[in-house]
């Protein structure tokens, strides 16, 4: 088992998600250019594949400029640029990710959120549908076909634009939710179906799920998971790394901080407190799965703890499940990354997904 090879990515704190201490706001790890650009170098360094750059309209910097400027810098990292569906034109879209894109030399994949417009709110089923056309508009017009498009969001005739990506195709596209709604969209449009942790059944039975809808598509996915990473020379210490990040938040604080996300509400947010909520009094899910993180964070609300050994058994154990992608981060994010890569990345078989 385990034979494939796994994309093994980072993440940079585009949106003010930086701590020593969760709940405690630091200067110092605030979302900036420098702050977030260091992070990226630092995973190129570390030998990463790939980095996501988070999106979020009311926190911290803009991803698609942020991208555009960090591109130049780098030689061999590939870029996970999030994208917000509700606040733009695809055709426009399709531009700038082939620009990136070029930019990178060909490294760019894309993150699709299925947000709403600032200032409005669309229901979850349109809100849905309306991904699922943005999806195809963008794989017809970055592979470089002419776009005749008819539909309930968009009606649109175009070629495609001028300037396409190195490999003229369009990037893989990485999208995740646990709604009835966004497994449909997942299984009709993404390439890469991501996840958040959860106990070990629960993440085989989504995989199963997502393998039966996309069949009913005529389509089959690939699939990411997305955790927090506390690894340290033994487990004592990395159970110890893990209090000290809870040490100074208060509850009112942790509560502040999940309900200004604007996913707060959403199916996978949902699972994430359940999960948290079920876990045992020391945080704990199951083994090495440690759910202290969501007191002070909406979305990916887990971390794996542990030692070298043990968290490259964890990894394993998905890859064995299924898993290709790994998106991991830490806190602070550059000094998690620099353990992560020197503890556990050299005993990973890796590699940018192809």
């Amino acid at each position: 088992m385990t034979a494939t090879p796994c994309e093994v990515s980072w993440f940079s704190a585009l949106c003010d998600d930086d701590y020593e201490f969760l709940g405690v706001p630091d200067p110092k790890l605030k979302s900036s250019w420098e702050h977030c650009r260091d992070i990226v170098l630092q995973a190129e360094a570390g030998g990463f594949d790939n980095i996501l750059l988070p999106s979020g309209y009311e926190l911290g910097i803009d991803t698609t400029a942020f991208a555009a400027a960090v591109a130049p810098l780098l030689t061999r990292l590939r870029l996970l640029m999030a994208v917000r569906i509700g606040e733009l034109w695809p055709p426009q879209l399709a531009r700038q990710i082939a620009t990136i894109d070029r930019l990178l030399g060909g490294r760019l994949t894309i993150n699709i959120i299925s947000s709403d417009l600032p200032g409005e709110k669309l229901a979850s089923a349109p809100r849905y549908a309306r991904t699922v056309e943005a999806m195809s508009i963008l794989k017809t017009l970055l592979s470089g076909r002419p776009l005749d498009h008819d539909g309930e969001f968009w009606k649109l005739k175009l070629d495609p634009p001028r300037v396409g990506t190195v490999s003229g195709k369009a990037p893989l596209l990485y999208f995740g939710g646990l709604s009835e709604d966004a497994r449909e969209a997942a299984a009709q449009g993404c390439d890469v179906f991501l996840m958040w942790p959860d106990k070990r059944e629960t993440v085989a039975a989504i995989i199963a799920d997502m393998k039966l809808r996309a069949a009913r598509h005529g389509r089959t996915l690939r699939f990411g998971y997305r955790a927090h990473m506390i690894v340290r020379d033994t487990e004592a210490e990395a159970r110890t790394a893990a209090d000290r990040l809870l040490s100074k938040l208060d509850a009112a604080t942790g509560d502040a901080i999940r309900a200004k996300s604007l996913d707060s509400t959403s199916a996978g947010v949902q699972a994430q407190t359940a999960l948290r909520e079920a876990a045992a009094d020391d945080g704990y899910a199951e083994p090495g799965l440690w759910t202290g993180v969501g007191r002070a964070r909406s979305g990916c609300g887990a971390a794996i703890v542990g030692d070298p050994d043990q968290v490259l058994a964890k990894l394993n154990d998905y890859r064995d499940m299924g898993i290709e992608a790994f998106i991991l981060s830490g806190y602070p994010h550059a000094a998690e990354a620099d353990l992560f890569a020197r503890h556990v990345l050299p005993n990973l078989e890796h590699g940018p997904l192809v």
